[in-house]
């Protein structure tokens, strides 16, 4: 019954794009109209498009991209916008029809897809499924992000070398965190460079900084997971005397506290090494509420847990 309601408020929305196509998008400026879905996207967009554009992020900070259903509220945005910038990979995977309704009346990308397919990552349990947490690895977003300044030069063809500068002093900043980061997880001593969470968002990140990562969840928090998983997480934490383990800002902590309350029972203590941001950032107005300031505090309490 649930597949059934699910599949009806698609259709409805997909219904409520169809009837909106037509409505003039009225502007009070001359700047360029950006809708993304993640915050990560919206903030790259905002620094490549500058001055020259105004940008509605669909899905704020605790927001869960995996779970996401778009209102009617989020339709008028998608139909208002002159383009559209989204991750794809299926991380907005119960948006997908929406996505490709508007592809048929606006520039509409899905960036992650730009990427070669032999540089993502798969799940180890579903080689079929690819892992779309792609801004975790800083060459990675650069390389999608290439979308973002040749999609805004596609509409806004005058201003193409305003783009292209302002991405390429975007890109040098990604460069010095890339090399912050570095540095920073460095000082983990090999043996502690393991990162539990509450579902498998870090696999970028920990292949670019030699981490083990493990997730209670898969790729998606639409998976479930059971006492089995629980209890396969349990036995790690004993067996290799891990100390902390990490929550996430838009997941409940429900399910990484069944994890110490496993390794409690086992008399080992767990902590929560603190919060980290996955698939949401921050509060707007917050370091943390940029991609840049997201990414240094998921370093800065990494370290600080496992060093």
């Amino acid at each position: 019954m649930r597949k059934l309601v699910s599949l009806f408020l698609t259709m409805t929305l997909v219904f409520l794009v169809g009837c909106t196509a037509n409505t003039s998008n009225t502007k009070n400026d001359d700047k360029i109209n950006v809708t993304t879905t993640i915050g990560q996207i919206a903030d790259a967009v905002k620094n490549i498009g500058g001055d020259k554009v105004n940008v509605q992020s669909l899905m704020g900070p605790g927001t869960d991209p995996h779970l996401y259903k778009a209102t009617q509220g989020d339709i008028a945005k998608l139909q208002n916008a002159d383009i559209i910038f989204y991750n794809g990979l299926h991380l907005e995977g119960k948006m997908l029809e929406v996505f490709e309704k508007m592809n048929g009346e606006k520039p509409t990308y899905a960036i992650g897809e730009t990427i070669a397919e032999d540089l993502l990552l798969n799940d180890s349990a579903n080689q079929s499924a690819i892992d779309p947490h792609i801004w975790f690895d800083i060459d990675l977003f650069k390389q999608a992000l290439e979308k973002v300044k040749e999609g805004l030069i596609e509409v806004d063809p005058d201003n193409q070398s305003y783009y292209e500068e302002n991405a390429r002093q975007y890109f040098a900043k990604l460069d010095e965190l890339k090399a912050f980061a570095e540095e920073e997880m460095g000082k983990i001593p090999a043996e502690q460079k393991v990162l539990i969470t509450a579902h498998d968002a870090f696999g970028y990140f920990g292949a670019a900084y030699g981490l083990e990562v493990m997730g209670l969840q898969g790729l998606s928090t639409d998976s479930e997971y059971g006492l089995g998983d629980v209890q396969s997480l349990v036995d790690t934490l004993v067996q290799r005397n891990i100390k902390a383990v990490f929550v996430e800002s838009s997941i409940s902590e429900r399910s990484i506290n069944a994890v110490i309350e496993g390794a409690k029972k086992r008399n080992h203590e767990v902590k929560i090494g603190g919060e980290l941001y996955s698939d949401a950032m921050g509060e707007d107005g917050t370091e943390e509420g940029t991609y840049i300031g997201m990414y240094k505090h998921n370093v800065k309490t990494i370290v600080e847990a496992l060093k």
